[in-house]
């Protein structure tokens, strides 16, 4: 069972996009965005769905709390912060593409690490791409291809630390047991920063009606800060 205390959730209903506070969430809150039965919690996000603030993209998303439902925000030197799941993409919209995990920064609207997946229908599999953003200033990210083997409906599990001195490593499971990983440093300049994980589906597509989608289900999903 997933422990969803220090989580809320956004789901693309509203303007803007709606939250879903923590304590409403842990209470077992359903809709038709987000399920949680049988051990696993579900996510739904249709491209033509309502936003946040600041994206373009529709989410069904879990991001970083504490227990009371205030927002978690951590500077990356105050612990060694983790975030290991089990996860299963189950549809990807028109584009091909979405996220699935993110660190996100209070002070920027573009995140440091997005893990996302993008589906080839040519080869059947679909790749684990990380986008870095080593620096705030950035203006783009630096795509990486972690793997090219993660089929629809298939689970994967991986691993997300961000070390007290800004070394971000990434560690992916496929299936089968081939580990891929992938380091890199932050600049220094997120040290200010107040950073916090998500978890779900951010469908990067915004075009057609409701068929048109990105789906995911966890079965496990756990952070920590030590």
């Amino acid at each position: 069972m997933i422990d969803l205390a220090t989580w809320n959730l956004t789901i693309p209903v509203g303007v803007p996009a709606a939250v879903i506070d923590t304590p409403i969430l842990a209470g077992g809150y359903q809709d038709d965005y987000f399920q949680s039965r049988d051990g696993r919690i579900f996510f739904w996000a249709p491209a033509s769905g309502s936003t946040t603030n600041n994206s373009v993209y529709p989410r069904s998303e879990l991001r970083e709390t504490y227990a009371d439902g205030s927002l978690r925000n951590w500077p990356y030197s105050a612990a060694n912060n983790m975030l290991s799941a089990t996860a299963r993409i189950t549809q990807v919209p028109g584009s091909g593409m979405l996220a699935f995990s993110q660190i996100h920064s209070k002070q920027n609207t573009s995140p440091p690490l997005m893990l996302g997946y993008q589906y080839s229908p040519q080869s059947g599999y679909g790749n684990v791409v990380i986008a870095f953003r080593g620096h705030p200033a950035d203006a783009d990210s630096t795509k990486i291809v972690l793997s090219n083997k993660i089929r629809l409906d298939q689970d994967f599990s991986y691993e997300i630390h961000l070390a007290k001195n800004g070394l971000l490593t990434i560690g992916l499971f496929e299936p089968g047991g081939a580990v891929k990983t992938w380091s890199r440093s932050l600049n220094k300049a997120w040290a200010s920063h107040g950073l916090y994980f998500k978890a779900g589906v951010y469908t990067l597509d915004n075009s057609g009606n409701e068929t048109n989608a990105g789906a995911a289900s966890f079965s496990q999903l756990k952070v920590e800060h030590r």
